[in-house]
């Protein structure tokens, strides 16, 4: 078990066009991460139902170091940069464990 870092990042698309080019940014990201990221213990996207323009993720990684390793990948390199063409705002909010059932322990 590891004391996990986490965030959560809201993001808000300009109109339904950017919307689809999002998640179709994100369908191809996600198979590199899953394949080449074993220190990211989660990274779930989320829709919001009330708002259609809205993306959540929230990701969990095994530790500052593994995050660090993430932002260095190139297919999340491309994603970062790629991403702001479809954004109207970006909120990220880091978090820290303080007690629950998972892959961490606070």
């Amino acid at each position: 078990m590891t004391s996990g870092f986490g965030l959560v990042v809201r993001f808000e698309l300009r109109d339904d066009a950017a919307a689809a080019a999002f998640d179709e940014l994100v369908a191809e990201t996600l198979p590199a991460i899953k394949a080449h990221e074993p220190g990211t213990l989660a990274y779930v996207v989320h829709s919001v139902p009330d708002e259609p323009g809205v993306r959540v993720f929230y990701e969990l990684y095994e530790d500052r170091a593994a995050f660090a390793r993430h932002e260095e990948q190139a297919h999340t390199k491309r994603f970062l940069a790629e991403r702001e063409q479809h954004l109207s705002a970006v909120h990220v909010t880091f978090l820290q464990a303080e007690a629950g059932k998972g892959p961490v322990t606070p």
